[in-house]
Order: structure tokens, then sequence, then C-alpha cells
């Protein structure tokens, strides 16, 4: 991880999701560096709020300001990416322009998938399901967003949206989001998280259900569940880069068969299971908070 992308990422993310709705993140006063010995430290300033950390926010209000970002918050130059590298847990994502929603996506799943196997090591079977779903699943399932006349807009997400970055400001009331690694995206990915065992309230239906009141799934919509499956992947294999042993590898490993056998059928691949898939199940794994080092 770089420090400096830590620190800027979060400036330029907190800042970019305040110009659209004001007050749902801390103000970000400033970011920069200084020398300390041999070494160069970096820091973010931003305002600081005593917050509950134990209280679902209001769905009705919340899931409006989440529309709002999504709506409001558009790409400078109508592209998918980020102006500046940011970071989710403790690695930094690829955001790197392009137009394509598919190819934006594939670059940030790659990451985590060389992280992932830099932290838990080779597994091949796992390695085989990865290739197939980057070279035959994502072209298909996130191309069809783009194709036949259908298209999708960028829009600014906050890009670790779960319950323990998200508050209740003990003086106004208000919900207060926090430790944003945004970028511009298909707004659906914001989601993803919301389906992994680590879930607790998000994936109440009432949240969703109040915020496609409002932002419609995208066509074609009878492959909305599918496209979820897909952007959970990549919370799941962060979260498994980040702690060795995961279960998160597994549950992600298990997605990934259900999407290559309905969108890229192999014989190499293993059959998936439903005894592992937390949408059949509803089991609810806690998700374990490290300090950064």
């Amino acid at each position: 991880m770089s420090a400096r992308a830590l620190v800027e990422g979060e400036y330029h993310s907190a800042s970019a999701i305040r110009d659209v709705v004001p007050g749902l993140v801390p103000k970000a006063i400033g970011w920069g560096s200084y020398g300390s010995g041999e070494s160069e430290v970096h820091f973010f300033l931003g305002d600081f709020h005593d917050m509950d950390l134990s209280t679902a926010p209001e769905p009705q209000a919340f899931m409006s300001q989440i529309a709002a970002l999504h709506q409001e918050g558009t790409s400078p130059n109508g592209m998918f990416g980020f102006p500046v590298p940011v970071v989710l847990g403790k690695f930094q994502r690829t955001v790197k322009w392009e137009t394509s929603w598919a190819k934006s996506f594939t670059h940030q799943l790659e990451d985590v998938i060389r992280y992932d196997n830099e932290t838990n090591g080779s597994w091949p079977e796992y390695d085989t399901a990865c290739r197939q779903l980057v070279s035959v699943v994502i072209p298909r399932l996130l191309g069809a967003l783009q194709s036949e006349g259908r298209e999708i807009k960028p829009a600014l997400i906050h890009g670790d949206l779960w319950e323990n970055n998200v508050g209740i400001d003990m003086e106004t009331g208000e919900t207060v989001l926090f430790d944003p690694g945004s970028t511009y995206a298909h707004s659906e990915m914001e989601f993803g998280t919301w389906r992994c065992t680590w879930a607790f309230y998000f994936n109440s239906p009432i949240y969703m259900r109040l915020y496609q009141r409002q932002i419609e799934p995208s066509e074609p919509v009878d492959e909305w569940d599918d496209r979820n499956r897909l952007y959970s992947i990549h919370p799941y294999l962060n979260d498994s880069a980040g702690h060795p042993g995961s279960v998160s590898r597994q549950l992600a490993y298990n997605d990934m068969l259900y999407l290559c056998e309905k969108y890229g059928p192999s014989d190499a691949l293993e059959k998936y299971d439903p005894t592992k898939d937390v949408s059949v199940t509803g089991a609810y794994v806690p998700f374990t908070i490290h300090q950064l080092e």
C-alpha cells in the first residue's frame, strides 16, 4: 500500500462526496507529507465528529442521500475511474480512466486477485476460476450494460460502504459516512459488500427497496442479482488478502463457480456448492478489523 495514496485518495474522495451531498462525510481539511529522519510521513486532516457507531441509519433518508450521490456525482470526463489512486482497507485499487465499465471493474478485480494470491498463495482451481471470470464472465455480464444500445453513467460511489464506515452524529443525529475510497463506477458496485457475510443491517431488503424506487436497476434488470454477486467478490477478496486464512476466499471462489456455470461454463471448473452460498444459507460471519501498521 502507498501511504500517500491512502491519505490523498481519502482527501479527494471525501471532497468529491461532500461537494455532491453536503454533510454526508466529514469535511476534508487537507493532506500532506513531511520528512521524519529517513522516513516520509503522510497525513490527512478532517473535521471531528463524535459518532454513535452502533445505530443503523434511518432507511428512507439515508438511501435518498446515497441515490443523490450516485445521480449527481458525475465523472469529470464521462469515464470510469478516479483522478488519483485510492486505497480500500490497506490495498491500492487501480482507477485509471476507461470508457468501458467491464474493463474498469476488471482492473479492480485483478488487483484483489493479485493481493489475495500474495497473501494466501496459489490455488490451481481458484486460479482457473479467476481466469474464466475475467476472460469470459465479466465481458458478458458487465459488457451487456453497454451493448445493444444500453448505456450506464459513471457514478460517484463511496467505495467502501459498509456498517463500520457509517455513524450517527451525536450532536445533530445525522448519518455520517467516513473512510471513503471513491471511484466513478457503475452505481450498483456500491452494494457488493451488502451481500457479504459480515453485513448485519444493510442486508435488510428495505434499504435496497428504497434505493431502487429512486434509481432502478440497470438493464438487463433480470441480471441485477448476478451483477451484485460479481461485485461482492471484490470485497470478499480484499478481506481475504488482508486476513490470511479468511473464509472469504472460499466464499468468493464459490460465487465465481456460480457465475461461470451460468455465463461461461467450462469442464475445467469445479461445481458451485449452494451450501456455501450466503444468499442461500443466510450465514453471518463477523468482520474482524485490524489496525493498519
